[in-house]
């Protein structure tokens, strides 16, 4: 299964003088290098540095006599003569090493002409975005967003809800909120040190692996797993024993739809706190994110379900989803309200503890069949391109007889720089930071018989 998630239509960004080459278009091209960025003054004393490099001397002054900063206010790498070139006094430099200084100098100079200064104000906040699809809505305070940034082996994501007067604050940057608010979803902006940030509405699992938690969450692979056992659809009545953090309710409310009911029941008065308000922030973002409500169709209970009859009275359920320590003590008190033939799908950690769940229906000889007990095993991949060591795109090569090594070596000469489709070789590697694996326990109800192990 691949996941893709469309990019907005505009790149957006967030400091004029701190841009980043990006293309305005519909192919969102983010920047392959990222330089670091600095804030340089142009005085003639320096005043304008802000610390940042306190030794560096002023830029070579042209012949009228202005000097001339970095383009943008950025620092552009140094080659090796220039490096070297720096630590020698200047009494010591030929005549090529000015040359060359003033031939540099003479690029910048062009390239900031080529740019009046009301143009460089104006750009980065300039919002010009294409007309919006049928049923597209812009992010708005309230709501929360995923923010994105991966380069290499440095990774960053981090799920905030949107509010006045708030930043967005990492090691790769400050973005105000008020940037981010009326921007599509999919919109990358550029951090305070120059870092694409893709901004974009998480979905629920998302939601469900960055939200606030007390307890260990159910985590989305396991949930949909237990879904499709439970054969859980629309206007189902479930119950959830072990509410947690509230992920497998959010699961449970979305598959039973507003003609189904699900009732949670929570022992910890902490953990039901922790699931009830991650409900709500659910569902308040979606209201916002989709113009309509989510189904309040999630009734939470605090309570011990062992000793919770008087409250499942008059409750008939099609399925229901334990995630509990040990879920055969709640067994007799559950099965009875669980209609014949449904299903009873159970969450455990280790084999321990399903040893003990087998021996408490085994002892406890209830109308249940242990139908299979499975491990749920999800696995990340890493796919990239075959690079060669400057840079070039491989190529896939079919088996060279001798008469075609001359031909071959003619063919190497005319690689093209974007080889076409299917002729660039792939690498793919399992990613090295995989989920917990967990079993999933399936039980079904039966009417005629007991079924003893």
């Amino acid at each position: 299964m691949i996941t893709m998630h469309r990019h907005s239509r505009v790149c957006v960004n967030v400091l004029w003088g701190q841009m980043s080459p990006c293309l305005y278009s519909d192919n969102l091209r983010i920047p392959t290098q990222t330089c670091s960025l600095r804030a340089f003054g142009s005085d003639s004393k320096g005043s304008g540095n802000n610390g940042s490099c306190p030794d560096t001397p002023d830029p070579p002054a042209t012949e009228d006599g202005r000097k001339i900063a970095p383009l943008f206010g950025r620092r552009r790498p140094l080659s090796p003569l220039e490096r070297v070139s720096r630590l020698l006094p200047e009494e010591s430099l030929s005549p090529e090493i000015w040359q060359l200084r003033e031939l540099k100098q003479e690029e910048i100079a062009e390239r900031a002409e080529e740019q009046s200064p009301d143009d460089r104000g104006t750009q980065g906040s300039s919002r010009e975005y294409g007309a919006p699809l049928p049923g597209e809505r812009p992010m708005c305070f309230g709501e929360h967003v995923l923010a994105e940034y991966q380069r290499r082996r440095h990774e960053f994501r981090k799920m905030f809800q949107l509010s006045e007067g708030s930043s967005l604050q990492s090691s790769c940057g400050v973005i105000p909120h008020e940037s981010i608010a009326g921007c599509p979803s999919g919109s990358v902006l550029h951090t305070s040190i120059g870092l694409p940030m893709l901004l974009r509405r998480p979905s629920l699992d998302e939601f469900t692996l960055y939200m606030r938690r007390g307890p260990a969450i159910a985590y989305p692979k396991d949930c949909s797993a237990m879904l499709m056992m439970m054969d859980t659809c629309e206007g189902d009545c479930v119950l959830e024993s072990g509410t947690g953090t509230g992920a497998m309710t959010l699961f449970l409310s979305r598959a039973v739809g507003s003609k189904g009911r699900v009732l949670s029941v929570e022992v910890r008065e902490d953990h039901h706190r922790r699931a009830v308000r991650n409900y709500q922030r659910w569902r308040a973002s979606w209201s916002l994110r989709r113009g309509e409500e989510w189904p309040d169709n999630v009734h939470f209970h605090h309570a011990d379900l062992q000793t919770a009859a008087p409250l499942l009275s008059g409750w008939g359920f099609n399925s229901m989803a334990l995630d509990m320590l040990n879920p055969h003590l709640v067994l007799p008190t559950v099965i009875p309200h669980l209609h014949p033939g449904a299903v009873c799908a159970v969450y455990l950690a280790n084999v321990t503890q399903i040893i003990d769940l087998l021996e408490g229906l085994r002892c406890l000889s209830l109308p249940v069949a242990c139908d299979r007990i499975v491990e749920v095993q999800y696995r990340d991949w890493l796919l990239a391109p075959s690079f060669r060591k400057d840079g070039s795109f491989n190529s896939r090569r079919a088996p060279v007889v001798e008469d075609e090594e001359q031909d071959s070596m003619d063919d190497d000469k005319d690689i093209q720089t974007s080889p076409p489709f299917g002729s660039v070789p792939y690498i793919a590697r399992p990613h090295p930071e995989q989920g917990s694996h967990t079993g999933v326990r399936h039980f079904s109800k039966s009417n005629n018989y007991y079924y003893f192990f």
